[in-house]
């Protein structure tokens, strides 16, 4: 399980990255579930959680970025 706060020390590109890698790890335990040989179905869960995390942290990465932005123009 990943944290919030090791996300939020993590560019936005490593994100994307890890994203990435989450997904096809849940593609794998998916087809493995359909198979009926996963050892650990609740991976499933978490990994979804994780991706949502990541999701999430992105998005408040560039909610801070544009509040940044027009605060800027704000004060010219």
């Amino acid at each position: 399980m990943i944290k919030a706060n090791e996300l939020r020390n993590m560019t936005a590109d490593e994100i994307r990255m890890k994203i990435e890698s989450l997904k096809k790890e849940l593609f794998n335990l998916r087809t493995e579930a359909k198979a009926g040989r996963i050892e650990k179905p609740h991976k499933i869960n978490e990994i979804r959680k994780d991706i949502a995390r990541c999701e999430t942290v992105i998005n408040e990465k560039a909610a801070q970025e544009g509040k940044d932005k027009s605060e800027k123009a704000n004060a010219k």
